[in-house]
């Protein structure tokens, strides 16, 4: 079993940074690959970046390529996202996820087994 908490979110203006971080327990959280997924008013949850067990591979959609990065230290267990250049349109809920699939094969919902309960992050124009 592992348990979620995501923290960091608030309010920033375009072009600002913000870096959310995810909290798990569990002794198993190393073996997970671990990701990001968001929400926005009236879409559908969208997969944003994941970073492999180890935190040698990470994997992004191309709409924050270059701008958002996702890392982890398992010391920790502790997963974060790095948000640079944020833009209006990356205002959401944005969930920390946790699964057994490689980073790039995260971003489908069926292979995630943990969710956090989100932390909203509002970028303001």
């Amino acid at each position: 079993q592992v348990q979620l908490v995501e923290s960091g979110g608030g309010l920033v203006q375009a072009g600002g940074s913000l870096r959310l971080s995810c909290a798990a327990s569990g002794r198993t959280f190393s073996s997970y690959t671990m990701g990001w997924f968001r929400q926005a008013p009236g879409k559908e949850r969208e997969f944003v970046a994941a970073v492999s067990w180890g935190g040698g591979r990470t994997y992004g959609v191309d709409s924050v390529k270059g701008r958002f990065t996702a890392s982890r230290d398992n010391a920790k267990n502790t997963v974060y996202l790095q948000m640079n250049s944020l833009k209006p349109e990356d205002t959401a809920v944005y969930y920390c996820a946790a699964g057994r699939a490689p980073p790039e094969r995260l971003s489908s919902l069926v292979n995630i087994d943990y969710w956090g309960k989100g932390t909203l992050v509002t970028v303001s124009s």
